[in-house]
Formats: C-alpha cells, structure tokens, sequence
C-alpha cells in the first residue's frame, strides 16, 4: 500500500485530511520536521489555513523548502491545498513580498473588496469550471462533471503566468484560478477534504496517480 505524508507546519485542517484520506483506505502520516525521510513516502499533501509569510518561514527554517524541491525533482506526486497552494508560487504579496516555493511561477494576490458587493474572505461553496482538457487535468477531475461545487476559504488567490497549468476557475468578483495540475505537480484553491463526495474524488484521483507514479 501507497504511504501519503501530509505536512503539518501548523496551520490548520491536518486532522480533516488525515481523516478523508483514512475514510479512503490510504497509509496516511503526519510529519513536522525533516527527521522524517520524505523521499520514502509515496505522495506528499502540503494543507493549511492561515498566512503566507509564517508558513513560508517554518517551511525554511525546517528545512521542508529544499525536501519539497527534491521530491518533486524525483517525479513524486505533490498536492498542495488552500494556503499549501499558494505555497508552490514564487511570490505572494499578503502583508508585504514574500518568495515562495517557486513550483509554480506566478504570484498571490489579495481580493479587493468592493463596495459591499464583494465580502471578502470568499468563504463557502462555489461552482468550478474545468479547462485545459490536458492529461493533466483530466487525471485531477476524473469522474468530476464541470461545474461541480467545491468549498473555499480564503482572501488571497494565485495568479499562475503559465495559463497551460490552470485546471479549473472560478468566479469570486473576477475570475481566479482554482486548481493547478502540471506533471506531478497538483494544487487547489478549495479544500477537498471539505467539499463532500466530489472532494473526496479529487483525493482519490490523487492517489491513483500516486500508485501510477512508482
């Protein structure tokens, strides 16, 4: 059996993925520090809620910055969730600049609210439109119709330069990006372990290209 680590640095929903991955059957493991070898696990998760720049600092000072970089250099299924999405980019500019994980080349911007049209955070349910029919993306939302509805939290949203990465968009005010996939490489505005069946299928469609990935 496939073993998935899920990386805890302290910001939030570890317990609610632990908990979607176990209902699905899958070795799942909680890890804090590099002491773990994560190049023996077969899938890594990179969750959160919370703020980029203290995110971003654990990740350096654990010296999770550089493993992420390798595991991903070895062809092994990565899958960053919510702040963990942002995470993957090279910059983000909530309270400031801050550099990312440069997975992804793009920024993260804030929401600007306007008027009391908008209320930001964009929290709750929200409908997806899948794009990019690639392998890619196809692989991300086997099973999934277009248009599903997916459950976000958030006040920032990613800005990816290369379009050919975007798998799926919404609409909050403008039109963002809710989901990246790219080689092995996946990452999600919403939270799948908060949206039900078809969150559940999105996590499931992970680990089939976590088994495929050997």
């Amino acid at each position: 059996m496939k073993k998935i680590a899920i990386i805890d640095y302290g910001f939030g929903n570890i317990k609610s993925v632990l908990n979607a991955l176990h209902y699905l059957n899958v070795q799942a493991f909680v890890i804090n520090n590099c002491t773990s070898e994560i190049l023996n696990f077969d899938g890594l998760i990179l969750p959160g809620v919370g703020a980029f720049k203290p995110a971003i600092d654990f990740l350096h000072d654990q010296g999770f910055d550089k493993a992420i970089l390798d595991y991903v250099n070895c062809g092994k299924m990565l899958y960053g969730i919510c702040l963990g999405f942002q995470l993957l980019f090279d910059i983000s500019y909530e309270n400031g600049k801050h550099q990312g994980l440069g997975l992804i080349h793009g920024e993260v911007r804030q929401f600007i609210q306007k008027d009391n049209f908008l209320k930001v955070p964009h929290m709750g349910w929200n409908n997806i439109s899948i794009i990019n029919q690639n392998l890619y993306t196809r692989s991300m939302f086997n099973n999934i119709l277009n248009e599903e509805s997916f459950y976000f939290v958030h006040s920032y949203y990613a800005v990816p330069y290369n379009v050919s990465q975007v798998s799926s968009v919404c609409t909050f005010g403008i039109q963002f990006c809710s989901s990246i996939s790219y080689k092995n490489i996946w990452g999600s505005q919403f939270h799948p372990e908060k949206s039900g069946e078809k969150g559940l299928q999105i996590l499931r469609n992970f680990i089939d290209e976590v088994n495929i990935n050997k």
